[in-house]
């Protein structure tokens, strides 16, 4: 039973290798088409591509990225700073992500400081 299991498991193994690229392959193709209506001004329909990628292939860093700057552009600033600390969860060396969340904190801690006085 055990050496079955195992036989089991190893036939599926080469099998999650290609599904994984295939959710990638097609969480970039939503990212791309929410870059693409974002400069033509139409956010709401590109923050809901970017959702999509992300429920796609939960892992990818340039959608959560991407996720972040739609929310933050619409106001939606919690969800902004989850996304953003997501992607870098995801990948903490990435130059843009790390630095699109700094100037994001600057200007919300900012924002907020002057809020409270």
């Amino acid at each position: 039973m055990r050496t079955l299991f195992l036989a089991a498991l190893l036939a599926v193994l080469p099998l999650t290798a290609p599904l994984h690229a295939d959710a990638r392959s097609d969480a970039r193709k939503q990212v791309e088409f929410g870059i693409n209506v974002a400069q033509r001004g139409l956010w709401r329909e590109a923050i809901y591509r970017w959702e999509r990628a992300v429920e796609i292939d939960p892992t990818y860093p340039a959608a959560q990225n991407n996720l972040a700057i739609g929310y933050e552009h619409e106001g939606d600033l919690e969800k902004a700073r989850a996304a953003y600390e997501r992607a870098l969860e995801l990948d903490p060396n990435n130059l843009m992500i790390r630095q699109n969340y700094e100037l994001f904190r600057e200007i919300n801690d900012r924002t907020t400081r002057t809020d409270d006085r």
